[in-house]
């Protein structure tokens, strides 16, 4: 990802509220420990270093909650988003004075832990799809409150695919809409007078006798919820590309390979997100810098 995929992520409101909060639940009323040591300014250079291995994702993060303390903060590194990083390996360094890069330490590596974490997640899920099987692997909204436009800029980075981000953005009919619609075709066609084309419409179906009734509603996409792999199958065999399918529920990476082998088209997994390991990341700071003032 470059800085230009990231900038509708980073100008988001909520992003920036995040961040925000973030800082000022650290900060309060001032970082009292560099206060007292570093009374000037002061130039450094630290190295975001990852203890174990993943996968880089955040950098233009980093240098954005850097520039609420230091407008001049620089970040670069030979790891971009979406790059292996090896344990050990330096994700990329930071320059800048050092008051705004002890004082901003926590909060920045608390974000890009939890970045790295969903993005090595999505890499591992997606490759567990076999070579020539056409699932893309997708989130869903499993996501930490607030971290909603975060937690899938990371899922990109990993190489997998963004499902709707919030409910207004897709139409997703799903159980409870259709028992109190009265049907799938009655929900299917009231939503599609309603969308007038602006939006595909996904229905999820939970038993295999329902999904002649959403083919010939004409859903754009059809969610196999908690379909064991055979009847993924069989609706692969019965839809013959009418619509796209879509597997979710409870999925796991361990089961990706043979849900991806039925032949959906998609498969939803929330455990992106929902169950993230944290990278193991620091910031390491040199071990001497150049003399301060008293």
């Amino acid at each position: 990802m470059t800085p230009a995929d990231w900038r509708p992520v980073l100008e988001h409101a909520d992003v920036q509220l995040l961040i925000d909060l973030a800082l000022r639940e650290d900060l309060g009323s001032g970082d009292v420990t560099t206060q007292a040591i570093f009374r000037a300014p002061q130039q450094a250079t630290v190295n975001v270093v990852s203890r174990t291995p993943t996968v880089a994702c955040g950098q233009a993060l980093a240098e954005t909650i850097f520039h609420r303390l230091d407008p001049y903060v620089r970040c670069s590194g030979a790891y971009h988003d979406g790059d292996l990083v090896p344990a050990g390996a330096t994700m990329f360094a930071v320059t800048g004075d050092v008051r705004a890069l002890l004082t901003a330490e926590r909060t920045v590596v608390n974000f890009l832990m939890r970045l790295c974490g969903v993005a090595a997640n999505t890499r591992r899920a997606v490759g567990e799809i076999p070579l020539g099987a056409k699932a893309r692997v997708f989130d869903t909204r499993k996501t930490l409150p607030g971290w909603r436009q975060l937690d899938k800029m990371a899922v990109r980075v990993g190489g997998g695919a963004n499902h709707r981000i919030g409910l207004f953005d897709a139409v997703l009919i799903k159980d409870n809409h259709i028992a109190a619609a009265g049907s799938i075709t009655k929900a299917i066609e009231a939503a599609r007078t309603w969308t007038r084309g602006r939006m595909q419409i996904e229905v999820e179906i939970d038993r295999l006798d329902q999904l002649d009734e959403a083919l010939l509603a004409k859903a754009d996409i059809i969610l196999l919820d908690n379909f064991d792999t055979a009847s993924m199958k069989r609706a692969v065999e019965i839809t013959a590309g009418r619509a796209e399918l879509e597997a979710s529920g409870g999925l796991t990476h361990d089961k990706l390979a043979e849900v991806a082998a039925t032949g959906v088209d998609r498969i939803s997994l929330g455990a992106l997100t929902h169950t993230v390991v944290p990278a193991d990341l620091a910031l390491d700071f040199p071990s001497m810098l150049e003399p301060i003032n008293p």
